[in-house]
């Protein structure tokens, strides 16, 4: 059964095949070369998704950001008009999420508190990426709403001042399916006793309940995951599919081919 059409969720739509980027955790180089061997594999009538966590853990999200905007552009370039600009998905993370928190720190009961939080969740790399460190938040969050909504800004003029990442950051949704309901695609978890709509923060923080998905979840062939916090690596059950590889931590970037009937008919590792 196909979800209601919700502005939170993507729908997949006149998919053939729908490849899928796991966790990247700013690993731009191991996303620049799975790009080049996804450009090969990629046909007319294939869709593309990221499921999330793009930033975080690593150094590089500029470029890793860089890449997602140059590659959205070549293959929009090469594949039209087979491929339109809604038929590349891009999913929020957990670190995406904390990212649009801190941006708006100043609106936190206490924010210094909520800062420590996301520090201690891996939120340090994307402050240094945008120009900024954790001391330098720590101490705006002392000072008062005001000068905290300056570093804020600051943040954020710096996100905007690099072409094309403000537009993907905001562009995020929360899960993603294809129209005919046979998939469903997710960062982190899904709570198979809620409905897609009342998921709430289980999409990011929740992955303990993916493995008890043991039936079909709101009818769905599969769900699919981009990370697993507790780092399991790529796992494909009956109902199921996990295609985090650990990039970021030392493990491989991994992509997934599926075709509407939840069968995996390729893999791209880098």
């Amino acid at each position: 059964m196909t979800p209601p059409p919700d502005e939170r969720f993507a729908v997949i739509a006149r998919a053939r095949r729908v490849w899928a980027i796991g966790a990247i955790h700013a690993d731009a180089a191991r996303l620049t070369a799975l790009h080049a061997a996804l450009l090969d594999k990629f046909e007319p009538g294939d869709r593309l998704i990221y499921l999330g966590n793009y930033m975080g853990v690593g150094a590089e999200t500029i470029a890793t950001l860089d890449e997602l905007v140059r590659f959205r552009r070549t293959l929009l370039a090469l594949f039209s008009p087979y491929l339109e600009a809604a038929d590349i998905v891009y999913l929020r993370g957990a670190h995406e999420e904390m990212w649009q928190k801190l941006l708006q720190l100043q609106f936190a009961i206490g924010p210094a508190q909520a800062l420590e939080w996301m520090l201690g969740h891996g939120v340090d790399p994307t402050i240094r990426a945008y120009g900024s460190n954790p001391d330098e938040g720590r101490l705006r969050a002392r000072e008062g709403v005001l000068v905290l909504t300056r570093w804020t800004t600051e943040l954020r003029d710096a996100m905007v001042g690099h072409p094309g990442h403000a537009d993907i950051l905001n562009r995020l949704k929360r899960a993603a399916f294809t129209e005919g309901g046979e998939l469903l695609y997710v960062h982190a978890g899904v709570d198979p006793s809620r409905p897609l709509t009342e998921q709430g923060d289980t999409f990011w923080w929740g992955s303990g309940y993916f493995a008890k998905i043991t039936v079909p979840y709101q009818g769905f062939r599969r769900v699919v995951r981009g990370y697993d916090r507790d780092h399991g690596g790529v796992a494909l059950t009956d109902f199921t599919a996990t295609i985090d590889g650990g990039s970021g931590f030392g493990g491989p970037l991994i992509g997934a081919c599926m075709t509407l009937a939840g069968e995996v008919e390729a893999w791209i590792e880098a």
